[in-house]
C-alpha cells in the first residue's frame, strides 16, 4: 500500500471522527476532536502502523475561537508515510489528554507545550516545566504575552550532591591531573 493509499484507508476508516483533511504539498493534515484524539491515535498506532510520535506542538491562533491548536506529527516507518494530526483547543479550558499512555516519548513534548503555552494535558504523569524554571509567570509562546514582564529573582540553588556537582568535581580532578603531571 502507498502513502496516499495509506492515508485514504484512513480517511475511510475514521470517518466522521476527521473534522477536515487538508492536503498540501503531499502532507495530508486531519483536524480531530479532543475527544477523540487517544481514540484516533491509538488507531493509527495499532492498526495503521504511525509507530512514531515525532513531536508535538502548539499554534496560537489569538483572537479566534478555538484560540490553540495542539498539533502531532507521527510516522509509520514501515509504510513511510507521515500525519499531522492537528486538535482544536479553547482559550476557556486549555487542556487535553495526554498522550504518554499511547507514547511514552510524549512525556517531555508534552511539557514543553504546557511550559510554553499553558496547555494542560490530562493524566500526564509529571507535568511540570521543562525549559523554564518553576517560577517563571506566564507561558512566553502565548502572543498575549506581555514582552516587558519582569520575571521574579530566583535565588541560586546549592548544587551539592546533585549530578552538576559530580560532573564539576570529576571535571575539577582530570584538571588537577593534568596541571599536575605538567609541573
Amino acid at each position: 500500500m502507498t502513502g496516499p493509499e495509506v492515508l485514504k484507508s484512513l480517511s475511510r476508516l475514521l470517518g466522521s471522527k476527521i473534522q477536515s483533511r487538508i492536503e498540501f504539498r503531499h502532507e495530508t493534515t486531519f483536524t480531530i476532536q479532543p475527544e477523540d484524539l487517544r481514540e484516533v491515535t491509538k488507531f493509527c498506532r495499532d492498526e495503521m502502523s504511525f509507530d512514531y510520535l515525532i513531536d508535538i506542538s502548539s499554534v496560537d491562533n489569538l483572537g479566534e475561537e478555538p484560540r490553540f491548536e495542539v498539533v502531532y506529527q507521527i510516522l509509520s516507518r514501515a509504510r513511510r508515510v507521515r500525519l499531522r494530526i492537528r486538535v482544536p483547543v479553547p482559550e476557556s479550558d486549555p487542556s487535553i489528554e495526554s498522550l504518554t499512555p499511547i507514547w511514552r516519548g510524549a512525556n517531555f513534548m508534552e511539557r514543553e507545550v504546557w511550559d510554553l503555552f499553558g496547555i494542560r494535558f490530562i493524566e500526564h504523569p509529571d507535568l511540570r516545566r521543562v525549559l523554564l524554571y518553576e517560577e517563571f509567570r506566564g507561558h512566553p509562546l502565548r502572543k498575549d504575552y506581555p514582552v516587558n514582564l519582569v520575571q521574579p529573582r530566583v535565588p541560586e540553588r546549592k548544587v551539592e550532591g546533585t549530578f552538576v556537582d559530580e560532573q564539576s568535581h570529576n571535571k575539577l580532578m582530570r584538571l588537577k591531573k593534568t596541571l599536575g603531571s605538567k609541573h
